[in-house]
């Protein structure tokens, strides 16, 4: 008769992975001393396996065309940055995750959320783990979230959850947050590996049983990861990332999987006192407005998602007193200001090996865009050669290593937005089917009353700005004689 015996197995406590014998490190998660021992049980002895039977079917299979797809429909947030990202609003049974770091407005974000379907007569529970119901109140107060049709409940046990939901039966579901609901039977402490994945696969299963939208709020990790098991994001239909800076009231709400609409799209939102409110066009937050041409600044078109923005790139050249200058940014990729230095001293002629350079964005914008190294490129030359460049310019671009200047995506609706904010003249790299150095002059082009310029190079680019080494020369001679 085939017996069973215990053996030992060793589980990340951060992410699940498990392994038959101890290790230092996770092999998943990279996380020094998460593993520790878990008994397993093992299989009958001789390399045998349990066999399951056959079960009855909860509904039998049909095809594929007689299937009513009307249920899966988006349903209008109330939101429209939300719905934007969503790919129309939400759908009901849906599974969504809603992630960021602490501080950002995740709660604030959900709570509006909940109060504009509770005003469209759509019954909505909102169960708080992290707070009391006190203090959602005044949060709900502050922001204008007090409706009828909006339940409130605290609680952290996951049978307590699912009996509000018995009683409410509402239309929508909101935990904040899924770290700290814990299910009795389940071994572990809220917030591990086994509660986390307990607890939302009993969520989700809820909602696609009753058609519930049930929209989770997640913690991160110092990382900037999702906390718990990576199992947690393969459950939900939806998993979204609230960004931001604390020093700034602008946050970005991302889709990184999304079962029903696109991934690339980007919803815009102001947290400010009074709750969170959409920002439906962003580009006034980056773009300072000066009164007349100041050096060191270019404008440049980047792409968040499929919304183009424009964001003031600034930068400052001063000779460094020290034998190692300094190389600061602030929003913007500091290797990707390095490569851009090197290309203008090697393929310029600006000497910068022994200045200081520091490069920042207008309003905390995170440029991480290839498309927005001509501007940076243009502000750090326009700054060491103490020349602004033409008013109403904006650029973009990526710079190769040899000086090329390489076509952006998305180059028409990119143009289309700074016309649109009446910028005069754009710059662009030239058509790729041009080989380098064939065409004698600029390339000229109107779009929607803008003119586009394209050239070949960043020298190129540089000498139509007219900030170039003749420049500088031109410069030196005016000082040299006394001329300011």
């Amino acid at each position: 008769m085939a017996g069973s015996k215990t053996r030992s197995t060793y589980r990340c406590s951060e992410c699940g992975w498990t392994a038959p014998k101890w290790v230092g490190r996770c092999a998943e998660c990279q996380t020094w001393g998460s593993v520790a021992e878990v008994a397993a049980s093992a299989g009958p002895r001789g390399g045998g396996s349990s066999r399951t039977s056959a079960a009855p079917v909860t509904s039998p299979a049909v095809p594929i065309g007689s299937v009513s797809a009307d249920r899966a429909v988006h349903h209008r947030s109330g939101v429209p940055e939300l719905d934007r990202v969503l790919g129309g609003g939400l759908v009901p049974g849906a599974a969504v995750l809603l992630a960021g770091e602490p501080g950002v407005g995740k709660s604030t974000l959900v709570l509006e959320v909940a109060a504009r379907t509770a005003e469209r007569r759509q019954r909505t529970l909102y169960v708080t783990g992290e707070e009391s119901a006190a203090q959602v109140r005044l949060r709900a107060d502050r922001t204008g979230g007090i409706h009828d049709e909006l339940y409130l409940a605290a609680e952290t046990d996951l049978g307590a959850v699912l009996t509000h939901i018995d009683a409410v039966k509402p239309s929508m579901v909101v935990v904040d947050s899924v770290q700290t609901i814990g299910a009795a039977d389940v071994d572990g402490v809220p917030g591990g590996v086994t509660q986390v994945k307990e607890v939302a696969q009993a969520l989700v299963r809820m909602a696609k049983s009753r058609d519930i939208t049930v929209v989770m709020i997640g913690h991160v990790t110092k990382d900037g990861a999702i906390a718990g098991p990576r199992v947690l994001e393969h459950l939900v239909d939806v998993v979204l990332h609230f960004e931001g800076d604390r020093n700034s009231r602008f946050r970005m709400l991302r889709a990184v999987k999304n079962r029903f609409g696109p991934v690339d799209e980007v919803g815009c939102f102001d947290l400010g006192p009074e709750g969170i409110t959409a920002v439906e066009d962003p580009t006034g937050l980056f773009v300072e407005r000066h009164h007349g041409r100041v050096p060191g600044s270019c404008v440049a078109v980047t792409m968040e998602g499929r919304r183009p923005v424009l964001a003031e790139v600034q930068s400052l050249v001063t000779l460094s007193p020290s034998e190692r200058p300094r190389r600061t940014t602030s929003g913007v990729d500091g290797s990707r200001l390095a490569m851009v230095l090197a290309v203008l001293q090697q393929h310029c002629g600006l000497k910068l090996h022994q200045h200081d350079v520091f490069a920042s964005t207008v309003g905390g914008a995170r440029l991480t865009d290839p498309g927005s190294d001509l501007a940076l490129a243009v502000a750090v030359a326009s700054a060491h050669l103490v020349s602004a460049p033409p008013a109403g310019v904006v650029a973009m671009g990526e710079i190769g290593l040899s000086g090329e200047l390489r076509r952006v995506r998305d180059l028409p609706q990119r143009l289309a937005e700074a016309a649109r904010l009446g910028f005069q003249t754009a710059l662009v790299p030239a058509d790729p089917g041009q080989a380098r150095g064939v065409r004698r002059g600029p390339a000229e082009r109107s779009v929607d009353g803008m003119r586009v310029i394209e050239a070949p190079d960043i020298a190129s680019a540089l000498r139509l700005l007219h900030l170039d080494r003749r420049t500088k020369h031109a410069l030196e001679v005016l000082e040299g004689d006394g001329v300011q």
